[in-house]
């Protein structure tokens, strides 16, 4: 019988020291993308896809995670006292969206970790791990293709990235193999942010992961890897090799939109792109940034 996956994984308990000050006392995560916090993007994402349960590693100094997913009644009741709806809605959107439930990290022991933290609240089903450094644009189909095909194969599924091989020592590097699909390849190897000459391909593993539940076996050994800590393309790795006990792990070629909100410039050019490409600022956006840039050229 074929169990729906409906639980996502959202790791959310880094420093977010890239981006001090202002992540000094705010979670990186609730960085403003135009005037939606990055997180809100990863969990509408998740939903869009049917993953309605969504369960947050977080840590310390994170209550503003849970709170911009909680209720604020006298947010609201002014909202609605003054008549205006359109704000209401947009403050209920995210109240509204999902099952949320959270849990500590606790040691922060690196991304395998945080996903082993969730073992107790998935059980022993697939499901989906989002990072929220990545967001996938609303119009760009992803996750659910990963998610057709992990019931398709019965296997652990990555998203992949080909990316310019200069930039692959950023990223986990995948070794692949053709199947009968454009989009998707077997994975038989991995190896985390790996210079380029050395490096297998350069397919990127992005911070999209569908996971059938032997992972958390898996991840029970790992042993601390690279800056000593328990990392998810470690066991990735040996489920990939262990095709009889795990089905193997598979790759979906993802050639969208993706927003890193993980790095400064990155971040900066998420939230012009994003904004250009709104109907309510997009017409006044776009004839200023040409205004600006061509100023730029004259300097």
């Amino acid at each position: 019988m074929t169990v729906r996956i409906t639980k996502a994984v959202i790791p959310a308990a880094g420093l977010g020291t890239r981006f001090l000050p202002a992540t000094k006392a705010m979670p990186k995560e609730m960085l403003p993308v135009v005037d939606k916090p990055a997180i809100q993007y990863v969990v509408e994402e998740a939903v869009e896809a049917g993953l309605t349960d969504v369960l947050m590693v977080t840590g310390r100094n994170k209550n503003a995670l849970e709170n911009h997913f909680d209720r604020v009644a006298e947010l609201e009741a002014t909202l609605a006292a003054k008549g205006d709806t359109a704000k209401l809605e947009k403050v209920n959107e995210s109240t509204d969206l999902a099952d949320m439930h959270y849990v500590r990290q606790g040691d922060p022991l690196g991304l395998g970790h945080a996903v082993l933290r969730a073992k107790m609240h998935v059980g022993r089903e697939p499901f989906a791990v989002l990072l929220g450094d990545d967001i996938i644009d609303a119009r760009d189909i992803l996750l659910s293709r990963m998610l057709e095909e992990q019931v398709s194969r019965d296997a652990s599924i990555v998203a992949l990235l080909e990316v310019d091989p200069d930039s692959i020592h950023l990223y986990g590097a995948a070794a692949v193999e053709a199947t009968d699909e454009d989009d998707v390849v077997r994975i038989t190897g991995l190896v985390e942010k790996p210079a380029k000459e050395v490096a297998p391909s350069n397919y990127a593993v992005i911070g999209r992961y569908v996971l059938k539940p032997e992972v958390f076996d898996v991840l029970e050994h790992t042993q601390p890897g690279k800056g000593g800590e328990i990392q998810l393309t470690d066991a990735l790795m040996e489920m990939a090799a262990d095709v009889e006990g795990t089905g193997g792990v598979f790759g979906v070629i993802f050639r969208g939109r993706r927003y890193d909100t993980g790095d400064k410039l990155d971040y900066i050019k998420a939230v012009i792109q994003l904004a250009a490409d709104r109907d309510d600022l997009g017409p006044d956006l776009k004839p200023w940034l040409v205004e600006y840039v061509a100023g730029l050229g004259r300097d």
